[in-house]
């Protein structure tokens, strides 16, 4: 039963860390008459609910199997490719972060959460991972929020950076190895303006710099558009001074009452996309292994890093591209601007966060998710069972020495708790195929169950 603890943790983490009580809930129909407690284990951030240096091995546990070949399906070749990484056992990995300007919202979860899946499986796999997760806390919208209320735009940042984190710990999401902000990162930014203004592939038009998409012929090969058939790469509307319409901000003027930094070309600040292309290239150099993100920064925003990186350095390579699909309400993308979006904290103020993270993970991380309280509901009552088997499973063998844990779980089992390893390594390897590893482990929780049950050691 070891190795079904050991096997389920790239999924889901297994230590709980801090979190404020009032937030340790499930939907109160969900508790019934169980134990809250006996279901998700202890709610002390220094216990965990399986503890991997202290909790011993039954005699009949499974030996290690070899690493399946790793798939993973990438944007730019549409097509799942084998995994190699550039240096062998070590992987770069960097993913786009939050815009900082107010809280997040089940469309980021999803993001995090698939990305968490994957740097946990390629931990599972042995990999060292360098996982670089950004935030922009310079924007147009976080200007935009902090003139509305009236706030310094950096300090709200800020503020809304601490509570992503927050966020990111109810869903159990690892911290990353690094994670970059804008502000920190100027003299980076500038540099890599400046190169891309002295290899010819960008203008300067008063205090802008302005990326020339005519210099670059390969530009729209991850998004499969034809440059005629774009638009501005941009969060603004189109400025008239472009020499194409596509042609993006690499540098903007400084405006009235708003934050700026001194540059060659006069004070401003950087346009949007260029800020993750100068800090992945700071922390994983031009060319790594995984960049990923949502569908939606396919165009413009990746398409313009890859750009403006091969444009600094005609040596940049990024790997795999690697993106998620939306989360919907009404088959419609759930955003910010749409104004049709449910923040972390009011699902989680509903639900166990754990429930979130098993209704994100439910679907294929490529496939669109549309919310459901239904499917959120059913998500509450799925994460009890598990956690509260886990729970059970933890106390029989701790209630069991390791020299009668052997004769304890019967051969079928322990076939059962293999068979589902297989499977998961199968299914994970095969581009995180989550759904398929969740229907696989109702075999070996039904079978573990109906052990515990039977044997009566649940007083």
């Amino acid at each position: 039963m070891g190795t079904l603890f050991k096997f389920y943790k790239p999924l889901f983490l297994t230590r709980f860390a801090s979190v404020p009580n009032s937030l340790r809930v499930v939907h109160p129909l969900k508790l019934k008459r169980r134990s809250f407690v006996r279901c998700f284990g202890s709610l002390s951030s220094s216990q965990p609910l399986v503890n991997e240096k202290t909790t011993q091995k039954p005699t009949g546990d499974l030996p290690p199997a070899p690493s399946p070949e790793l798939w993973l399906y990438n944007t730019m070749t549409r097509r799942k490719d084998l995994f190699k990484p550039r240096v062998n056992g070590k992987v770069g990995m960097y993913v786009c972060g939050v815009t900082a300007y107010d809280l997040s919202h089940i469309g980021h979860a999803r993001v995090y959460v698939t990305f968490d899946v994957l740097y946990r499986y390629l931990k599972h796999l042995g990999y060292e991972v360098c996982y670089v997760r950004n935030f922009t806390d310079v924007d147009d919208k976080i200007i935009a929020r902090a003139n509305e209320l009236g706030e310094d735009p950096i300090s709200l940042s800020r503020r809304y950076c601490e509570e992503f984190h927050q966020d990111m710990v109810h869903l159990c999401c690892l911290p990353p190895s690094v994670e970059p902000r804008v502000s920190d990162h100027m003299p980076q930014i500038i540099d890599m303006i400046k190169q891309i203004l002295d290899n010819g592939y960008a203008y300067r038009i008063d205090g802008d710099v302005f990326f020339s998409v005519d210099k670059f012929p390969e530009y729209g090969r991850l998004s499969g558009r034809k440059l005629e058939d774009n638009r501005a790469g941009e969060r603004v509307a189109v400025d008239s001074r472009k020499k194409n319409p596509a042609d993006f901000a690499l540098w903007k003027p400084a405006k009235q009452g708003e934050p700026f930094w001194q540059s060659p070309w006069g004070p401003g600040r950087p346009g949007w996309h260029i800020e993750c292309s100068a800090m992945s290239a700071a922390y994983l150099g031009y060319s790594f292994d995984i960049h990923g993100g949502g569908m939606d920064l396919v165009f413009p925003h990746h398409e313009n890093e890859i750009a403006q990186s091969c444009a600094a350095c005609n040596q940049s390579n990024v790997s795999y591209w690697i993106h998620n699909g939306f989360v919907t309400i009404d088959s419609e993308k759930m955003s910010k601007s749409l104004g049709n979006f449910f923040t972390i904290r009011q699902v989680i103020d509903l639900y166990h966060p754990l429930a979130l993270r098993l209704f994100l993970v439910g679907t294929h991380y490529r496939s669109p998710i549309n919310y459901s309280v239904v499917q959120l509901e059913s998500a509450s009552e799925r994460i009890f069972y598990i956690y509260q088997t886990l729970h059970d499973c933890e106390l029989v063998l701790s209630q069991h020495g390791e020299v009668h844990q052997k004769d304890f779980v019967p051969p079928d089992t322990l076939n059962g708790i293999k068979k589902f390893h297989d499977e998961f390594l199968a299914s994970m390897s095969d581009d995180l195929h989550t759904p398929v590893v969740l229907a696989a482990f109702s075999d070996p929780l039904k079978t573990i169950n109906d052990l515990l049950h039977t044997r009566k050691v649940l007083g």
